[in-house]
């Protein structure tokens, strides 16, 4: 270890010396320029489970729905011994998606699945018209948690400035890092790649540009396993023939409204004048539409965020009666009272304001909440505020998601 911290010392006088080798001053040096990445696992839920069952590398997969008792018989030795590797299972022994009966939704899908138009929060009875021989696997959230942490821990090692986006993406700022500016990025890129690949087993695509935008963008250009680099000149050629959906902020509402007004690539939105927009958007939210257009993006990289709330949610198999179905519903409803609860306790916060939501078999959204004098993260506390939110929406209809 002597050595290695040796070399640690050694490399800024390195540094030093090139820097000091290229700029006869300081105000020579001009400042480096802004690289910023967007990493995205591939298909991680399925590579996951690909890793298990690698028997399945190849194959349409897709993961979600609940899990069925089909799932753990999967891993039983037929003659009742205990246990199978889950290695030597025979494909022809996985569950099929044509077999599945339930209102489940996909968490993802192996890219063999997405050729037949199979995707991410599809209805899996929708998926199942469109690739019934895919075979379902259910989601192991402790499996992908850990995996999420290995593959960041990776990262981290190497740049330092990641911002957290969820169980299988991040940002990197590349600006200050050994190897962020050369060939635009890739050569860093390219290392975290491998060391991600060598620490998990699993791939991940990389888009690198000059800000956060244009990077997450970039990062769907060359999926899976690639790297796209991204400069501001590029912004003509390669992102304004893209749909505007593509722009993170634009959903679905917002792109039937452009579509309406003739606007569909973010190279016609780019062409409109910024007033224009802010007379159909609102000055906040055309004002930005017209800035993204563009490619404008000030945004940091912040290593460390508070989350704004906690939650979770369950939408139910069969649709729900508040009356016949009582004894389920409180059940289930409790088990999310104490999850939250949960979440809570293991991060180290507490919250005021609690409340539910539901949805209806009409699809139809309600939502109720209630703010406390004190933040608390008590299961029991957290229930009852929760059954008196409750007590305010009308339970008319049966239920499909709480």
């Amino acid at each position: 270890m002597p050595g290695c911290n040796q070399r640690r010392r050694e490399a800024p006088r390195k540094i030093a010396a090139v820097t000091e080798a290229a700029c006869a001053s300081p105000a020579d040096c001009p400042p480096p320029l802004r690289r910023i990445a967007h990493l995205d696992m591939d298909a991680f839920f399925a590579s996951v489970e690909l890793l298990r069952y690698p028997q399945l590398k190849g194959l349409p997969v897709v993961i979600g729905g609940g899990r069925r008792k089909v799932d753990e018989l999967l891993l039983q030795a037929r003659d009742g011994a205990g246990p199978r590797d889950p290695r030597f299972i025979p494909v022809a022994e996985f569950p099929l998606l044509k077999d599945y009966v339930g209102r489940g939704v996909i968490t993802t899908a192996t890219y063999a699945a997405r050729q037949f138009g199979v995707g991410s929060a599809m209805g899996m009875m929708k998926a199942a018209r469109l690739c019934p021989q895919a075979i379902v696997l259910p989601v192991d959230f402790d499996e992908v948690r850990r995996f999420s942490r290995m593959f960041k821990s990776a990262i981290v090692e190497i740049a330092p400035v990641m911002q957290d986006r969820g169980v299988d993406e991040v940002y990197i700022d590349f600006t200050h890092v050994p190897g962020g500016q050369r060939e635009g990025g890739r050569v860093l890129a390219r290392l975290i790649q491998k060391s991600i690949h060598e620490r998990t087993g699993l791939t991940c695509s990389i888009g690198v540009a000059p800000n956060r935008l244009l990077a997450k963008m970039a990062s769907e250009f060359n999926k899976p396993n690639g790297i796209s680099i991204v400069h501001e000149e590029d912004l003509q050629e390669k992102i304004w023939p893209l749909h505007v959906r593509k722009i993170n902020g634009i959903g679905p509402k917002a792109g039937e409204k452009l579509a309406r007004l003739g606007v569909e690539t973010i190279g016609q939105l780019a062409a409109q004048d910024e007033q224009w927009l802010i007379a159909h958007f609102g000055r906040s939210t055309g004002a930005w539409m017209h800035r993204v257009a563009w490619g404008r993006d000030d945004s940091p990289v912040v290593t460390e965020s508070e989350p704004v709330s906690m939650s979770r949610e369950t939408t139910f198999e069969r649709d729900l009666h508040a009356v016949r179905d009582k004894a389920e519903l409180s059940r289930i409803f409790t088990d999310l009272c104490q999850r939250v609860a949960e979440d809570l306790q293991r991060k180290g916060y507490a919250g005021r304001t609690i409340g539910i939501k539901l949805r209806y078999d009409d699809f139809k959204t309600a939502t109720r909440d209630h703010t406390l004098p004190v933040p608390t993260n008590d299961s029991a506390t957290i229930r009852r505020v929760a059954g008196l939110c409750l007590k305010r929406v009308p339970l008319d209809r049966r239920l499909r998601l709480l």
